[in-house]
């Protein structure tokens, strides 16, 4: 299968979200391939700054050597959890006024079979975003025992025969670890009783080992409470989710900081203390039937915006 393009989900949307200010300080918490990056830096002016985050070091590569020559813009090896660290140790906390998170696993990270994160391509059982770092999930497949790995598939893939498929791991590892892509998606589509339409029964598998290799739901938590720390007032806070784990933290973190710290009632408190530090802006945003026909792979995407208010 040859590689997909890298399209960029959301692209207008989540840049128009960020209202940007052409004299304004914005970060990219995924840079990815950089099509975001691209879009918010033409709509900022010769003061404006752009911060790019990406543990990927593809990913690090390609945005040093696109946008090497704009002063505007520093990219940063690292995880978007160390926004906060970063922000500060460049003294800019609290004026930060656009922070954009591109959830999930990129188009070439996907195509490129070496990376392991396909099931529909034969490649080394890797996964990692930062292969600098960190256990592969060949590593985690050949030594975690089935109680582990049964609950990461059923919690992180919402696989419901993640027992039968844990079991099926531990079998096969005893003849031979597990090293290739196709190895574990052949093996879970024989432990699976039955197929969904449409969807390759490794699918939930695949999700829920690269989600617990790469700590993603844990990483989004972290940031998502740090940003807090270094948005200014006004700033926008923008993010897209590419499946119902992500999209259900996210929702209840914004739901929860505009809602505020839940008083007694009859409490004689300032509408001030009353409410959160953000406010919603609008409602979830999917991508539309032409941007989906031409990138299934944006089907998935929902994006929620919020903005600081205290």
């Amino acid at each position: 299968m040859g590689a997909v393009e890298h399209r960029t989900v959301l692209l207008h949307e989540a840049v128009d979200a960020l209202a940007i200010h052409p004299d304004g300080t914005y970060i990219d918490g995924t840079f990815g391939r950089g099509g975001h990056s691209r879009l918010i830096l033409d709509r900022l002016g010769a003061q404006g700054r752009l911060l790019g985050f990406d543990k990927d070091e593809a990913a690090v590569a390609a945005a040093r050597e696109r946008f090497a020559a704009d002063e505007r813009f520093l990219m940063v090896h690292e995880s978007f959890t160390q926004i906060t660290a970063v922000v500060r140790r460049l003294g800019l906390e609290k004026r930060v006024d656009g922070l954009l998170l591109d959830l999930g696993v990129s188009s070439p990270q996907l195509d490129e079979a070496e990376r392991g994160f396909s099931f529909m391509q034969d490649g080394p059982l890797d996964m990692r975003m930062d292969r600098t770092r960190g256990v592969s999930a060949a590593e985690w497949l050949n030594t975690a025992d089935e109680e582990e790995m049964a609950g990461v598939i059923r919690e992180y893939g919402e696989e419901r025969f993640a027992r039968r498929i844990a079991r099926a791991i531990v079998r096969e590892r005893v003849d031979a670890p597990l090293q290739r892509t196709v190895q574990l998606a052949e093996l879970v589509e024989r432990a699976s009783p039955v197929r969904e339409r449409h969807k390759h029964p490794a699918t939930r598998t695949f999700q829920a080992i690269r989600i617990f290799i790469n700590r993603e739901l844990e990483d989004l938590q972290e940031c998502l409470q740090g940003s807090l720390e270094v948005l200014a007032v006004g700033a926008r806070l923008v993010v897209i989710s590419f499946h119902s784990l992500e999209d259900r933290i996210v929702k209840r973190f914004m739901r929860d900081q505009e809602r505020g710290p839940q008083l007694p009632k009859g409490l004689p408190v300032p509408h001030s203390e009353s409410h959160g530090p953000l406010r919603l802006i609008g409602k979830a945003i999917k991508p539309g039937a032409a941007e989906v026909a031409g990138n299934p792979r944006a089907r998935s995407a929902v994006m929620r915006v919020a903005e600081v208010v205290a």
